[in-house]
């Protein structure tokens, strides 16, 4: 093989004679300009060139060089990088610990962004590129990014969000030599200017007064001063959470939650049934319609499914809260669609690995689909002029600020 380093394009496609010498060629090249650079570095940081005589008694000089090999776009790539006898030269090009460029990083990253498991990672990155790719150094590489999870973790948030979805999703982590399942819990709020964003998310066992009332707090931390309207699953212990938190927040639990919870309950040949009756509840006009049909819910059923009843009546007040707004607030907030939608997006990126190693990793793979499903949420949800009308109108003192009134 020809020694290409010195030779210029037009040189180079003349010796050249098969595609494999014309990308071996540009992986001597692409070295040689690499190692320059280096050398440039160490002369800037010096303050001399080499066999400059005003590098004598200057305090500091070359002191030969240490090998590296760095994994690129051309392959494994030999370097030999120079040292100062004072051991203060850092470079810049290629720095201290690291041993792939930033596009192999990025193109790791990536994959690893849409679920790719790590076994495709390392086959892909063989096929294409001819580099050896492990488990530690998709880690290592991916790794990189908890200092920007953290950093989007604590970032400040707007005072008020005039509606906050709460839902979780479940994954399986590893513990301690067993396998246990932790929700990823989720806070999609919609802010004045009606866009999505997920606020954050928090990874846990279980969860409970004392965990949610953790979430709220870390909201207020970041700025959240009000919250008008808290559409939540049956999440156990939020409402005391919320209520403690932000007190004059309205609580609205998804009726489609109760209805499938409900529906456990009745022999499938009942079901249709049952549930055209609980539709004439939820799709009543007003609240008084509301609770006519839910008394006459009572007299066909109470006796064969007293659980539903009692479900109902416990949880009337958040089950209903939505009849007290037009039919556009209504849509938008007696489900919690919204989060259940940005979970279906994660579970395709997320489907192909069963169980995670750690949290730390369920939390990467989290955070950068959600930056890739965030791409999309450029624009206001559907009718949100009518609705922030609708919420001027009944939040009106607590909105002077953003109103301007």
């Amino acid at each position: 093989m020809q020694n290409f380093s010195n030779l210029t394009i037009k040189e180079l496609a003349e010796n050249c004679q098969t595609v494999d010498e014309v990308q071996e060629a540009i992986k001597i090249i692409f070295r040689e300009t690499i190692q320059q650079a280096l050398e440039a570095e160490l002369e800037h940081h010096l303050g001399y060139g080499k066999n400059d005589p005003n590098g004598n008694n200057s305090g500091n000089s070359r002191n030969g060089y240490s090998k590296k090999v760095i994994q690129t776009n051309f392959g494994k790539t030999d370097l030999k990088v120079p040292r100062d006898r004072n051991g203060e030269f850092e470079p810049k090009i290629i720095e201290k610990y690291e041993r792939t460029t930033n596009r192999i990083e990025d193109q790791i990253i990536a994959m690893y962004a849409k679920g790719i498991s790590t076994r495709d990672i390392e086959d892909h990155m063989k096929d294409i590129y001819g580099i050896d790719v492990s488990p530690t150094m998709v880690s290592k590489i991916t790794d990189k990014i908890i200092p920007q999870i953290q950093e989007w973790q604590s970032r400040p948030l707007e005072r008020v969000y005039p509606i906050v979805f709460l839902d979780a999703i479940h994954f399986k982590v590893r513990k301690e030599n067993r396998v246990v399942n932790k929700a990823a819990y989720t806070v999609l709020g919609i802010n004045m200017e009606g866009k999505k964003d997920i606020l954050g998310i928090w990874v846990g066992e279980s969860e409970s007064a004392s965990f949610w009332l953790g979430v709220c707090n870390d909201l207020k931390n970041r700025g959240v001063e009000d919250i008008l309207i808290a559409c939540k699953d049956g999440l156990s212990g939020f409402s005391e959470a919320i209520n403690s938190a932000f007190p004059k927040a309205e609580i609205q639990l998804c009726v489609i939650h109760e209805i499938r919870n409900n529906i456990k309950y009745v022999p499938h040949k009942y079901r249709k049934t049952v549930m055209k009756d609980l539709k004439k509840i939820y799709q009543a006009l007003t609240i008084e319609e509301a609770e006519l049909k839910f008394e006459e819910f009572k007299t066909a059923w109470g006796e064969k499914y007293p659980l539903i009843i009692k479900s109902w009546e416990n949880k009337w007040d958040e089950l209903t809260a939505y009849f007290k707004y037009p039919y556009d607030m209504r849509k938008l907030i007696y489900t919690t669609n919204i989060v259940e939608g940005y979970h279906r997006q994660l579970r395709k990126v997320t489907k192909n690995k069963t169980t995670y190693p750690t949290d730390e990793a369920l939390v990467k793979i989290i955070y950068l689909a959600t930056m890739n499903i965030q791409k999309k949420w450029s624009k206001p949800i559907r009718q949100w002029n009518e609705c922030i009308s609708q919420v001027g109108i009944y939040f009106s003192e607590r909105l002077k600020e953003e109103l301007s009134i």
